[in-house]
């Protein structure tokens, strides 16, 4: 995966890094507001000795430089720490002395700087006060002859004792900074192992890698479409109409050399929208004024009847065991070339009966009596009965649901339908998170219905909208007159 890859995989799981952020911020102020205040006082040491001439200068500048390393020790001995105990009460012990002492002897030179850290700013100065006193004797002490001779080493303060005037601990604004950086970073990575091992469909890209067949329609997740799920009415002018319309014009064009027109329509799992979108395509394949024929082939669940607003009671598991004549089920929806076979009444033995002769004879039938024939079948990892389907189409169009199946289940699916060569036209993204220029160039460029000068009838209105069934005794005649 490459830069691009992980920048998207940490804006999808943007809250990921934005809860990390916050705790780690809350974490940092947590921290600030418990650690008590320090304050850190100073001293500077100048170390010399006596001379003469040039070369003693040099040589004695040589011998300092080491001498200050060792001094920079001497600091911290317990010898300095317990002297500074004994000489003032600061409350405190040798040991905590000499935790709170840090020295440094800058390179090349024969300054020692010494530190002093407390949370009380009186006892640090005090403290460093008594620091310079006790070791500038204790250095006069170590050094001096047992012989009584003058020390060759005389040490100075040139700087300090001095106090900070603030705490140099805590420091809020570094705290929050460093704390935000740190929960940014913990943030991405976790953003980028979620999305890792996220497992789920996510984008179109990897529905084509996975399904080794082209994508031919992404439709957009509107929230609106589970109460209205048909592109009519106010729904036609919506971009999941207009995504629906785009499908319609892939599958037209999927193959122009062996065109598909008995077409299977399924899904690996249950809930992924492919029955919606077998009505919408059929639907909008009847607005381009070809002759559409759609059959409810999910025997177990139907709901391509209760979508359209017809009557499921009599319909193709009638029509195969020989109750009734197809012509006698079929029903024509609403004022377009769109008639619907429903699937009738449930079989004990859904499978059985699509993979009949008799269902083999009647797609034989239905292909000279339309345009297009789509068929939704069942979903292939639950049952067999769309693999049974599929086989007897020219082809399927398998239907995933965003974020919701997994792709070893999709891959699972493709391999059910390529196990029995079956052809797979393309494969569809249903419910699909659409970017905000997508979809503001489509509002920006979609076609605005004029009102209605008159208002219609409610019955009207219903009619057309669940679809105008023409009476048991004309439905032959329909279907012969399409089949012209």
């Amino acid at each position: 995966m490459d830069v691009l890859g992980y920048l998207r995989l940490v804006r999808r799981h943007w809250w990921i890094v934005l809860i990390t952020v916050m705790v780690a911020l809350g974490t940092a102020a947590l921290v600030t507001v418990r650690t008590p205040p320090r304050y850190q006082a100073t001293v500077t040491f100048f170390v010399t000795t006596p001379s003469q001439g040039v070369t003693d200068a040099f040589q004695g500048s040589l011998f300092l430089q080491q001498r200050v390393k060792s001094y920079a020790d001497l600091l911290t001995s317990d010898r300095l720490a317990q002297s500074v105990v004994a000489d003032a009460p600061l409350g405190l012990t040798a040991d905590q002395v000499r935790g709170r002492i840090t020295t440094a002897a800058k390179p090349e030179t024969v300054l020692l700087s010494v530190t002093f850290t407390d949370t009380d700013q009186t006892r640090a100065l005090k403290t460093t006060e008594a620091l310079a006193a006790k070791f500038t004797e204790l250095v006069r002490k170590v050094e001096t002859p047992a012989d009584g001779q003058a020390s060759p080493i005389k040490i100075e303060v040139v700087s300090g004792p001095r106090v900070t005037s603030s705490p140099v601990s805590p420091r809020p604004a570094r705290n929050l900074i460093l704390g935000g950086l740190l929960g940014l970073l913990a943030g991405a990575g976790l953003a980028v192992l979620r999305g890792l091992a996220d497992v789920r469909m996510r984008d179109a890209v990897a529905l084509q890698r996975v399904t080794g067949s082209p994508l031919l329609g992404e439709i957009p997740f509107e929230s609106g479409a589970k109460a209205a799920p048909l592109i009519v009415g106010e729904a036609a002018t919506s971009a999941r109409a207009e995504a629906v319309r785009k499908l319609r014009t892939n599958l037209r064009f999927v193959d122009v050399h062996e065109p598909a027109r008995v077409i299977a329509v399924t899904s690996a799992l249950q809930g992924e929208g492919k029955t919606t979108l077998a009505c919408n395509t059929a639907i909008a394949l009847a607005e381009a004024g070809w002759r559409v024929l759609l059959i409810d082939a999910d025997l177990r669940r139907p709901k391509a009847a209760d979508y359209l607003g017809l009557d499921g009671g009599v319909g193709l598991t009638d029509v195969l065991v020989g109750d009734v004549q197809v012509g006698d089920v079929v029903q024509r929806w609403g004022e377009k070339s769109l008639l619907v076979l429903p699937s009738g009444a449930a079989p004990p033995n859904p499978s059985e009966l699509l993979g009949s002769k008799a269902m083999a004879d009647l797609l034989v039938a239905l292909r000279e009596s339309a345009d297009i024939v789509i068929i939704d079948t069942a979903p292939l990892l639950a049952v067999t009965d769309g693999v049974v389907v599929a086989v007897q189409a020219d082809g399927a169009l398998l239907v995933t649901q965003q974020g919701r199946t997994s792709r070893s289940q999709v891959a699972a699916a493709a391999r059910s339908l390529s196990s029995v060569s079956v052809r797979l036209l393309g494969c569809v993204l249903n419910m699909a998170k659409v970017g905000k220029s997508d979809a503001y160039q489509y509002e920006t460029y979609k076609v605005v219905v004029p009102p209605a000068p008159t208002a219609v009838p409610a019955d009207r209105a219903e009619a057309t909208r669940r679809g105008a069934q023409a009476p048991v005794g004309n439905r032959t005649q329909e279907l012969t007159r399409l089949s012209r």
